[in-house]
């Protein structure tokens, strides 16, 4: 048993001290500006635009259930502002910035981990090495910086529209008046709630795409050896999303 343990905490150390040299061989600058420029805006399509479709599904169903919910809770005992101040609430500082990206790591995440992993079993990593390129900056870097850059798009998208459908429903189910709702989604609102969030998705977009590009760059093995890659990779990130957004509230929100 103890052997097992000082193994786990052996290996553990490998990949924090592995995976913090990879983030610095990851940020060297790229020697062609225009092949990186191409990349980059490959990878912001395939982050951001394959992206904004399960974004705008789950905003709007979850702006509405959470309108619902919060009727339901309140009772009739509770002023029907309190609903689009819950839903303005609930979207700006939790659903948007840590729920999607934790949605989206299962597919992002998964899909950069794959790509990645797919090169190297196929040996076109060690070919870009031969050449003389320098394989982690070219390919993880545009990956994380699209990440870094079209995440926060993504969730102001989902706030504003989780927001809309909440208010929609309000109307539509007479769960509140559109004045209610307005007004309770306006009282003490504060800027530095959205600069909380959209800095959370910053670092969280971080998170997931250096996390899958590193698992993605040190497959070893066949087709079999990708998938678990791709697994991992999700898990990780998911697992280090949530301790970094407990650090991050704590610090910043008390």
């Amino acid at each position: 048993m103890q052997r097992y343990t000082l193994a786990n905490v052996t290996s553990l150390l490998f990949h924090i001290g592995r995976y913090f040299a990879f983030l610095v061989a990851a940020f060297r600058r790229p020697r062609k500006v225009r092949v990186f420029g191409r990349a980059l805006a490959a990878e912001l399509e395939m982050i951001g635009l394959q992206s904004l479709g399960i974004v705008v599904l789950l905003s709007l169903f979850m702006g509405a259930v959470i309108a619902i919910q919060t009727a339901h809770q309140i009772g009739g005992w509770i002023p029907a502002y309190t609903i689009g101040f819950a839903v303005r609430q609930t979207m700006i500082l939790e659903f948007a910035p840590t729920i999607i990206p934790v949605i989206l790591s299962g597919k992002v995440g998964s899909n950069i981990a794959s790509q990645i992993g797919t090169m190297r079993v196929s040996e076109q990593i060690d070919a870009l090495e031969v050449m003389g390129v320098a394989a982690i900056s070219h390919l993880a870097l545009p990956k994380i910086l699209a990440g870094v850059i079209i995440f926060p798009f993504l969730v102001i998208i989902a706030m504003v529209l989780g927001i809309g459908a909440g208010a929609w429903i309000s109307v539509a189910a007479d769960l509140s008046s559109m004045s209610d709702f307005q007004y309770g989604m306006q009282i003490d609102f504060a800027q530095y709630d959205v600069m909380y969030a959209l800095f959370k998705t910053t670092v969280f977009a971080a998170i997931i795409t250096s996390v899958s590009a590193y698992h993605g760059f040190y497959t070893s093995g066949g087709a079999l050896e990708v998938g678990r890659s791709s697994t991992k990779a999700v898990v990780y990130s998911v697992v280090l999303i949530m301790i970094t957004n407990l650090v991050i509230t704590q610090l910043l929100l008390t």
